[in-house]
């Protein structure tokens, strides 16, 4: 239910700034990405594999807002407890075709562990059945790959620390943290 929340949030947030920052005016449009992908790799199809997304097929300023909206409502769903993998699928593709074509607006880390999660969480719900609490448990190897991820996650917020500012390895860094 959390990851609907999660999801529900991140396609709110695009539906508000998906036009104005990569829409057919945006800051860095997403269709002359798009083109450009497509003129560097010598063809659609080696753009569709390279960079895969829905907006492929189109892409218009209205049609993002719809396609963010859409989202927004199968996130719902899945806040409310009826989550099925073909719908956490569906999310997941969504959300996927948004990074792709976001560009530097879509190239953070939290970016790609909500697709890492949303792609393992497809793999925690029945195929079909969406009633809440399922009868059946999901594999255990799903549970091994979701610890894998955290552990992925807290080993690299670690080593940026120690690979960034002197302060984190002078154990200095807090004095000036909580002033900011």
């Amino acid at each position: 239910r959390l990851l609907g929340f999660v999801y529900a949030v991140a396609f709110l947030v695009a539906a508000q700034q998906l036009v104005p920052l990569i829409g057919e005016h945006g800051l860095t449009p997403a269709n002359h990405f798009l083109a450009s992908v497509q003129t560097q790799l010598g063809s659609r199809t080696a753009g569709v594999l390279r960079v895969p997304s829905l907006f492929w097929f189109g892409i218009s300023d209205h049609g993002m807002v719809i396609f963010a909206w859409t989202g927004f409502a199968l996130s719902l769903v899945v806040f409310a407890g009826y989550a099925n993998a073909i719908i956490l699928g569906i999310l997941w593709a969504m959300y996927m075709s948004i990074v792709h074509i976001g560009q530097i607006w879509y190239g953070y880390g939290w970016e790609i562990q909500l697709l890492e999660t949303g792609f393992l969480s497809i793999f925690l719900c029945p195929l079909l059945d969406g009633r809440p609490f399922p009868k059946c448990r999901p594999p255990i190897l799903v549970f091994w790959l979701f610890r894998w991820l955290g552990f992925r996650i807290m080993i690299g917020a670690g080593l940026i620390k120690l690979r960034g500012d002197p302060c984190w390895r002078d154990l200095t860094c807090l004095y000036y943290h909580y002033e900011t």
